[in-house]
C-alpha cells in the first residue's frame, strides 16, 4: 500500500512541475506567432461612416418551402433596406432556384429587385433570365414571384428559346399545375412560335 501511495505522490509532484511548464510553452507560442506591432487591425473611419449611412448585407441567402412542397432559394450580391417600405428590401444581382416536387428545376437571374418578407413576394426588374431543366431559356423585362405558392409571372412580353424552336408571348406564368402534376409554364397573349424541326 505504501508503494502505491509513493507512486501517486511522485506523479502529483511531477505534474506540478510539467503542467506549469506546458502552460508557459503554450503562452510563448502565442506571443511568437502574434501579429507585428505595425499592423493596424482597425477599420478605416470612411468605411464605418459609409456602412452607417447605407446599411446593407452582402451575399445573403433566403430559402423556404412553398405550399406545394417546392423548395425556393434566393441568393444575391447585396441587400439594402427599401427606402419606400419599412419592412422591404432592395436586392442586387439576384439568383433564384425553384426545385419542384416532380424533380424539375427553374433558375432565375436578374440585375435588381425587391423582396417583401411580410407579403412573401419578390419583384425582379430589368432584364430577367429564366432557364428550366426542360430546356427553356427565356428573357423578360420583369418578373413577380409569390414565395408562398411558388408562382412566377412575367411583368410583360418575353422571348424564349425552347427545345423545339423559338417563341414570343405577351406573358408567362410558371406554377404548379391544377392536377398537381408538377410545375407548368403557361404562355399567353399573342403567342408566336417558330418551329425548328432540327
Amino acid at each position: 500500500m505504501d508503494g502505491a501511495d509513493d507512486l501517486y505522490s511522485r506523479i502529483v509532484t511531477g505534474l506540478k512541475i510539467l503542467l506549469p511548464l506546458g502552460a508557459i510553452m503554450l503562452l510563448s507560442t502565442i506571443f511568437l506567432f502574434a501579429r507585428k506591432p505595425g499592423e493596424d487591425p482597425t477599420i478605416p473611419y470612411a468605411e464605418i461612416e459609409d456602412i452607417a449611412r447605407e446599411p446593407r448585407i452582402t451575399d445573403p441567402y433566403f430559402a423556404g418551402i412553398a405550399d406545394d412542397g417546392s423548395i425556393i432559394a434566393i441568393a444575391a450580391d447585396e441587400v439594402r433596406p427599401d427606402p419606400d417600405r419599412a419592412d422591404g428590401f432592395e436586392i442586387l444581382r439576384i439568383r433564384a432556384e425553384i426545385d419542384a416536387t416532380d424533380g424539375s428545376r427553374i433558375i432565375v437571374a436578374a440585375g435588381q429587385g425587391r423582396i417583401d418578407p411580410r407579403a412573401q413576394n419578390a419583384v425582379l426588374n430589368g432584364l430577367v433570365r429564366v432557364s428550366s431543366s426542360s430546356g427553356y431559356v427565356m428573357e423578360a423585362t420583369g418578373l413577380a414571384a409569390d414565395l408562398r405558392t411558388g408562382i412566377v409571372a412575367s411583368d410583360g412580353p418575353l422571348e424564349a428559346q425552347a427545345p423545339f424552336g423559338t417563341l414570343t408571348a405577351g406573358s408567362l406564368r410558371i406554377g404548379p399545375g391544377a392536377d398537381d402534376s408538377g410545375q407548368q409554364m403557361v404562355f399567353e397573349g399573342g403567342v408566336r412560335l417558330i418551329y425548328d424541326p432540327n
